[in-house]
């Protein structure tokens, strides 16, 4: 069987339309899009259709489209550009214990630098109440950042419920959506948000290239100085090719969307149930239900994470971790810390996540293999009581 490759979360293959679409685009539009001349402006007819297109798929409006380098600089410039722009108002920024370290590195900057940031838990199924957010906005808040979709376990939060209680607030409200667009419906009006980011490659198109939505009148000071690009929000001269296939990668996913979630919740419950009804002590990381489809984290008691995807990986499988090996150490996912999961059991998590080339006879082969993975890594583990 050719290499099965079950890490969608991470990154996903480009889609051959999509790489066409940029192909056209490199050879055709290569002028500057900031040129007045023929070349110039055939290049911004392209940026501006594509930024149309991203606007109407995310039910926003093209002036509030901004093309950056991916989703970690959306997210450093929602939160950071927000607080910036707020700070004649207050200091006090709240975001969660899970997010992605794009968020939680950001805020660390930011309290190096004189903010105050709170940062929500979640439940055991990572999910973030929306009382706790009430009761955390204080007058001195200015921004909150909670994801749509978490990237590890794929908890979906209640964000309407949340960006309608920092609305009452006054306090503009950002989400990382980089893990939801593509594989559940994201609108910006239904999500009530003032700002939205996401990535491309984690929706079948290229890396370096995302955007982030900025609803119309919510200041942000820019990261980046230079030139005039992007309504001098984001200086420097677009990736054209990358916008075009940032547009055509969403399309096709919208239109996908649909028929995708279906596939892939049924694909991935028939994963999860077979390897909980084959392998015992295994326990699913996250909710049964309000989660994103193609994310499936389970937990193997008595074995190390490192140890299974390297063993996976002599079958050809690819898969990731919920623990990253630092320095030598295996350390603790955050999210699973956070969810206050066992240590032992959060050691060996592994995040199985689906898309859209997984088929049934790839999960089959990866069931069949992985039960004795398991049974083999107990078999040598000091921690695991293989006698009960």
């Amino acid at each position: 069987m050719d290499p099965i490759y079950l890490d969608y979360n991470s990154t996903t293959p480009v889609d051959e339309a999509v790489i066409e679409a940029m192909r056209a685009s490199l050879a055709g539009n290569y002028g500057n899009p900031s040129s007045v001349h023929s070349f110039g402006q055939k290049a911004r007819t392209a940026i501006d259709n594509a930024r149309e297109q991203v606007a109407a798929l995310l039910g926003a409006k093209p002036n509030e489209i901004y093309f950056t380098s991916g989703g970690t600089e959306a997210d450093n410039l929602a939160l950071k550009g927000a607080a910036m722009a707020g700070r004649k108002k207050g200091n006090h920024i709240i975001t969660s214990r899970i997010e992605h370290h794009a968020i939680l590195e950001s805020g660390h900057y930011l309290e190096k630098n004189g903010f105050e940031v709170t940062y929500l838990d979640c439940d055991g199924e990572g999910m973030i109440a929306v009382d706790d957010l009430r009761r955390a906005i204080k007058p001195s808040t200015v921004v909150v950042s909670i994801m749509t979709a978490n990237n590890e376990i794929g908890t979906i939060q209640p964000i309407r419920e949340m960006a309608g209680v920092c609305r009452e607030a006054g306090v503009p409200f950002h989400t990382d959506a980089v893990q939801a667009v593509g594989k559940i419906p994201v609108k910006v009006d239904d999500l009530g948000v003032e700002m939205l980011s996401l990535s491309a490659h984690k929706f079948y198109g290229p890396k370096g290239i995302g955007a982030l939505y900025v609803r119309s009148k919510t200041s942000l000071t820019p990261l980046l100085h230079g030139g005039s690009h992007e309504r001098r929000l984001r200086a420097g001269t677009e990736n054209t090719a990358s916008i075009v296939g940032l547009a055509k990668a969403l399309e096709i996913a919208d239109n996908k969307l649909a028929g995708e979630h279906r596939r892939l919740t049924e694909l991935g419950g028939y994963f999860r149930e077979q390897i909980q009804a084959k392998i015992k002590d295994v326990y699913l990381n996250g909710p049964l239900e309000k989660r994103v489809p193609s994310t499936v984290n389970l937990s193997f008691k008595g074995v190390e994470g490192e140890a299974i995807i390297l063993s996976l990986d002599m079958k050809g499988i690819a898969v990731s971790s919920g623990s990253a090996c630092t320095s030598g150490s295996l350390q603790i996912s955050h999210v699973l810390e956070a969810m206050k999961i066992d240590p032992e059991l959060a050691q060996g998590s592994i995040r199985f996540s689906l898309g859209r080339y997984t088929t049934r006879e790839q999960i089959d082969y990866t069931i069949s293999v992985l039960p004795e993975i398991i049974e083999r890594l107990r078999a040598m583990s000091a921690t695991y009581d293989n006698a009960n």
